[in-house]
């Protein structure tokens, strides 16, 4: 799966929530099993990923496997095995509104679950996407103000892949950090929630790279959907 097949798997995701809700499930089987796919099949072209598997909402067995921790068990949103062991787990998040309200926390449980999951020595993996414009709904599903994400909204993950994550553990072994725009059918007039899901239902919009400039780090990458895959196959093969 290339930059353009992931765009496509985020219009799948995305168009999902629209149809079924943000507490439904369906939007992330659609982005959790198009990367646990797309990672399953870069495995098994390798030597060394026969006795590998895959399993996401998706993808294996079709449910979450869990991951014993260092002190707790977490359900992975991707977890890679190898003989029903597993030896990695890539978190995968797809933020569609209310980011800025929300970052510290996505930061924080960010750091957490990799922690609990490195001190286990099991590789983890973190995918962020994001629209690079989002709106803000209050409790009544009100559009109170659109989000713009800056480069000043990411540089907390560009500081902790500077950091070493063989000596700090609540350092992702890699970070996709993923922002795209909507090209078609944007309308910043939208009052309200029901208003923004009725629009993009009936437009036919598709995503592209957002125009926001932003230098990855040494464990970050920015905007290469097929780099950081490259990144988890040949991770998960050394192990």
């Amino acid at each position: 799966m290339n930059n353009s097949a992931f765009l496509t798997a985020l219009e799948g995701s995305f168009a999902e929530y629209l149809e079924s809700g943000a507490r439904s499930n369906e939007k992330l089987k659609v982005l959790h099993g198009a990367v646990a796919k797309d990672i399953a099949s870069r495995l098994a072209a390798q030597k060394g990923g026969e006795n590998l598997s895959v399993f996401s909402l998706d993808t294996g067995e079709g449910k979450e496997k869990g991951i014993d921790g260092r002190y707790t068990q977490k359900k992975a949103d991707i977890a890679i095995c190898r003989d029903g062991r597993p030896i990695a787990g890539v978190a995968v998040k797809f933020v569609m509104s209310n980011y800025k309200q929300n970052s510290n926390n996505y930061f924080e449980n960010m750091l957490g679950e990799t922690a609990n999951i490195r001190c286990a020595d099991i590789l983890y993996f973190q995918l962020l996407a994001m629209l690079d414009k989002l709106p803000y709904f209050n409790r009544d599903g009100r559009i109170t103000k659109w989000e713009r994400i800056t480069e000043s909204n990411l540089k907390k993950y560009l500081a902790l892949s500077r950091d070493n994550p063989g000596l700090y553990r609540h350092t992702p072994d890699k970070t996709l950090v993923f922002v795209v725009r909507i090209c078609e059918g944007e309308n910043p007039t939208l009052t309200s929630k029901s208003e923004y899901i009725k629009h993009y239902l009936g437009t036919s919009f598709t995503f592209g790279l957002s125009e926001l400039q932003f230098c990855g780090g040494q464990a970050l990458i920015y905007n290469d959907y097929e780099s950081f895959a490259d990144k988890v196959t040949y991770a998960v093969l050394s192990v």
